[in-house]
């Protein structure tokens, strides 16, 4: 018996037994974590705004599971959900509001690892969003050029250029200190 509603099973490549909410809480049981990762990158280190874009994109995930089956890398396309849900927030004019307790200072290398974390998170943080998507992309998910503009749907041409400029950014952000720290 086929069933069609919220829960029940689609049919066409799932396996029997298991309905469509069954397979998406083991896809989304594998892929939290590194989502999670992926999203505190893109938002500078602002976890409670990575779980929202996290969450965000596991609902966009589910809405259209039922024609998962057609995606080739499911994976992959939740990263690229993700970015593009992160983008979206970055447009809007409430996302550059931040409330802060106190006025930060500038990076502070003392040569821990959490330090070099944090100088990282804060220099990303920094860079507009679009530079900071393709940081994160290019470099942490080693992504090529064109998965990468295809996620941002931008050209190949607008991913080169927009790493240069990111990558010299943080550079001059981060300093001579940072190439003593990294090498450690």
């Amino acid at each position: 018996m086929r069933r069609t509603g919220l829960l029940g099973r689609v049919g066409g490549g799932e396996r029997s037994g298991t309905s469509r909410a069954d397979d998406f809480r083991e896809f989304a049981a594998a892929r939290t974590n590194q989502l999670f990762r992926s999203a505190s990158l893109l938002t500078g280190g602002d976890t409670h705004l990575a779980e929202d874009l996290v969450q965000e994109t596991l609902g966009r995930m589910y809405a259209l599971w039922g024609r998962v089956s057609r995606i080739d890398n499911p994976a992959g396309y939740a990263q690229t959900v993700l970015v593009r849900t992160f983008l979206t927030h970055q447009r809007r004019r409430s996302a550059t509001e931040r409330p802060l307790g106190e006025l930060p200072e500038s990076a502070q290398f003392l040569g821990d690892d959490v330090d070099l974390r944090i100088a990282l998170l804060d220099a990303l943080g920094r860079l507009a969003a679009k530079d900071r998507a393709v940081v994160v992309l290019r470099y942490w998910e080693d992504r090529s050029v064109e998965e990468t503009a295809d996620a941002m749907r931008v050209s190949s041409a607008a991913v080169r250029t927009r790493s240069v400029r990111a990558l010299a950014k943080l550079r001059v952000q981060l300093g001579d200190r940072f190439a003593e720290l990294a090498d450690r």
